[in-house]
């Protein structure tokens, strides 16, 4: 008799499929420096690396809402093209990365096409994207590492180390492991991607966005040291610095952000169609979360808590990445630490403030719990701050929200 699996998934496919279930989740963000927290990706994984080409030109148009769309789309495309699956990923801002078992390449490449095409097409943006096989990561010495931290009880975000995720991104900007754009007119599907939020104002004194990435040195004592310490300083903040205020973003959205949505989630003949149910959608929200009342299971009140409560405004890809909502004091006293750390050889790193935060969004339904919020600074973020990384240094006058 035959088997009920289908025949083209081997045991190894199914365990490997469950592997980023089966990672152990750490709820204190200390953890990630806990090398006891991460596990090791399987040899016949894949990464799918994202970034947008020219990203710093686009932000200095002021485009840096379409950029955000854009990396995010990868994220949004891959898990919607395979059944919005427990697969890891992170989000960068001006783009992405997402690890994959290799059984589900030939679906993430399709997807991935698909979401290059239109980010060309309706974004005008050029989306560059590599699949890179984990195996041929450890052949260079490297690592792909996982762990998963709780950002509340009902998402979990991947924290990466190893020095694999950095060597991938080389890789597909040297022009390797390339994919392919679709053919003109492809369209990925990006239900539940959104950028409806208006841009959130600080309330401690300055949105700033921070990454610190080891020095030639690698991952040293001393680098994780200086991880706990930014970390424990960025603490003695409210809420630990989080953008996002407890009771959630005001009720307050962006109608660039709703065209950009309705851009990305329907076809030329469905936009006036989907642009409408945003708008009766937004509407009932807001009444609904006026009278504190309920619309089935859906309570506008919750869903607001939970927006902060799942939003990623702090991660670790081969590297600290963090976007607070911090005072001047505070704001000081990283400095320093940073400073001291790329001085002694221990980390290189970016800074880069601005007065608000940008939210990106995957919320494939609102009925449930598990949304997805992408944080970053509103006036370049993290991009600006990988600028001053790489040597290419945008200043605060050549971006605009």
């Amino acid at each position: 008799m035959a088997s009920p699996v289908c025949s083209k998934f081997t045991m190894n496919d199914i365990l490997s499929d469950a592997f980023f279930a089966s990672v152990p989740v750490f709820d204190q963000f200390e953890g990630v420096t806990d090398t006891g927290n991460y596990r090791r990706l399987p040899d016949d994984w894949v990464l799918a690396v994202a970034d947008i080409v020219g990203s710093t030109q686009a932000i200095m148009g002021g485009r840096y809402k379409d950029v955000n769309m854009a990396g995010a789309s990868v994220i949004s495309a891959v898990l919607n093209a395979l059944g919005q699956g427990d697969y890891p990923f992170v989000f960068g801002g001006d783009g992405a990365m997402v690890a994959l078992p290799g059984s589900l390449e030939a679906a993430a490449r399709e997807a991935l096409a698909a979401a290059q095409r239109w980010a060309e097409e309706d974004l005008k943006l050029t989306l560059r994207i590599a699949l890179v096989p984990v195996s041929d990561v450890r052949l260079e010495g490297l690592d792909v590492r996982v762990a998963r931290y709780s950002a509340s009880p009902f998402v979990t975000y991947a924290m990466f180390a190893g020095g694999g995720t950095s060597w991938a991104e080389r890789q597909m900007k040297d022009g390797r492991y390339t994919v392919e754009p679709a053919a003109a007119g492809t369209r990925p599907d990006l239900t539940g991607l959104s950028c409806r939020w208006n841009p959130i104002e600080s309330r401690n004194g300055e949105i700033v966005s921070i990454i610190a990435v080891p020095g030639d040195r690698g991952v040293t004592p001393e680098f994780r040291r200086l991880v706990t310490d930014v970390v424990a300083m960025s603490g003695e903040q409210s809420r630990n610095g989080h953008p996002v205020p407890a009771d959630g973003p005001a009720l307050a959205f962006s109608l660039k952000g709703i065209n950009r949505e309705v851009r990305a989630t329907a076809s030329v003949g469905g936009r006036l169609r989907q642009r409408l149910s945003i708008m009766i959608q937004l509407g009932l929200t807001v009444f609904l979360h006026k009278f504190n009342l309920k619309f089935g299971t859906f309570d506008a009140r919750r869903y607001k808590r939970d927006v902060a409560g799942n939003s990623d405004f702090r991660k670790f890809d081969d590297g600290l990445k963090m976007t607070l909502d911090i005072d001047a004091h505070r704001l000081g006293l990283i400095r320093a630490l940073l400073e001291k750390a790329q001085a002694d050889g221990v980390a290189r790193y970016g800074l880069h403030s601005q007065t608000s935060a940008l939210m990106t969004c995957f919320v494939p339904t609102p009925l449930s719990r598990d949304h997805m919020h992408f944080i970053d600074g509103a006036n370049g973020g993290y991009a600006v701050a990988a600028s001053q990384i790489s040597g290419k240094t945008l200043s605060i006058d050549q971006v605009t929200p």
